[in-house]
């Protein structure tokens, strides 16, 4: 999507001064895993116009490679401003827009089964019934050819209701290797299941069939079950600019570490530092980190010479 996002706190009809980028969940995942060098491909339906022409060029520029179906009507937007305090708010423009005119055709030959991890979101099938299909039928061809799949439930409210979304995202996750969630999303997938903290939601997620299932919580850090084995990191300290895009960044560097062949408790601490990275510069994916960047997270300096 394009983002537009108010400079100024306050009512949006009074900002007069506004940044204009690129936003979506898939596309800030994509960049920051190629980012920290894993091999990435992005797979998506844009529209004709200069917002489609800028995602496409602004992905290729970050090394991601582009599976691009250009559409005849407009790319979706999103509107971001903060009313009040760190309170932020977020409005989407997406129906009728180019992506959830995707569909299962738009998936080319063997893109899927040629992947290292399928990455996928409950964002998509929210959009329309043929977005809906796209997804499952990626997930269905993945897991034909023994890729792994993982989900990121990411619950949009302003585009279902828990009701509609429920069934939908529980059977997705029921489908994925593995799962990313926060407390409120698991407990929506969980449905009467679905009380108690991070730690007490990890291991009934991972038994709906995921092996690895992480709960992002946040300024409290992570909780996951892995494997079997349980992990709990704690989030690290950092002034939060701008929370939007910190679970994509978080999703991010542990896909980027899975590929790489890290164990799982290296995914998570990767995870958090690009977590940490992501809220402490305005926007999805500007602030999203570099390899060489993650150790200097935990020592960085007021000024470095």
């Amino acid at each position: 999507m394009g983002l537009v996002a108010a400079a100024e706190t306050g009512p949006l009809e009074f900002a007069r001064a506004f940044g204009y980028g690129i936003g979506g969940a898939e596309s800030n995942v994509a960049i920051g895993a190629a980012r920290l060098g894993a091999p990435v491909t992005w797979i998506g339906r844009v529209g004709s116009d200069a917002t489609g022409d800028m995602i496409e060029r602004r992905l290729r520029a970050e090394g991601v490679r582009t599976v691009v179906v250009r559409d005849p009507g407009f790319t979706g937007l999103m509107v971001k401003h903060r009313r009040f305090g760190s309170t932020l708010s977020v409005d989407y423009h997406r129906a009728g827009s180019a992506g959830s005119r995707l569909s299962p055709d738009d998936l080319p030959a063997g893109c899927v089964e040629t992947a290292g991890v399928l990455h996928v979101t409950g964002i998509t099938p929210a959009l329309s019934r043929s977005a809906h299909d796209a997804v499952f039928h990626a997930v269905e061809r993945a897991r034909a050819a023994g890729v792994p799949v993982s989900v990121d439930v990411n619950y949009r409210r302003k585009l279902w209701s828990p009701d509609e979304a429920r069934p939908v995202l529980r059977r997705l996750v029921a489908l994925a290797d593995a799962v990313f969630a926060g407390v409120e999303e698991a407990r929506l997938v969980l449905g009467p299941d679905g009380a108690g903290t991070a730690a007490e939601l990890v291991g009934p997620l991972s038994e709906l069939g995921p092996a690895q299932a992480v709960i992002k919580d946040g300024a409290r850090g992570c909780t996951a079950r892995i494997d079997g084995t349980g992990y709990r990191l704690a989030a690290l300290p950092v002034t939060a600019v701008d929370p939007v895009g910190a679970g994509d960044a978080f999703v991010a560097g542990y896909l980027a570490e899975l590929l790489a062949g890290e164990c799982a408790e290296q995914r998570l601490r990767t995870a958090i530092a690009a977590g940490a990275y992501a809220v402490s510069v305005p926007g999805d994916c500007e602030g999203l980190p570099r390899r060489t960047e993650l150790a200097a997270l935990t020592g960085a300096e007021d000024v470095v010479r």
